[in-house]
């Protein structure tokens, strides 16, 4: 897959946040290092978000029709108002 270069512009907070991870102390060479990074990071969290949905619902996807019970919006709201 060919590189893509793309040009942000950043000022404030952010260019200071980004100046400490690239500086003498900071964990990077440089800013397009760090924006790598973050990149992955933010797919590897989408990809632990995702498995972990999917456990929560398998049970429920292979559950038997008789086990669910049909519920009104209403009583979901006021059951939820007295928590």
């Amino acid at each position: 897959m060919p590189s893509v270069s793309i040009q942000v512009k950043i000022s404030g907070a952010l260019q200071d946040h980004i100046q400490r991870q690239i500086d003498d102390e900071g964990l990077y060479e440089n800013a397009s290092e760090y924006i790598r990074a973050l990149i992955r990071r933010d797919l590897h969290t989408r990809d632990e978000a995702w498995e972990a949905l999917q456990k929560e619902l398998a049970p429920a996807m292979r559950a038997d029709d008789s086990e669910f019970v049909t519920v009104i919006a209403d009583d979901v709201i006021r059951r939820n108002k007295r928590g």
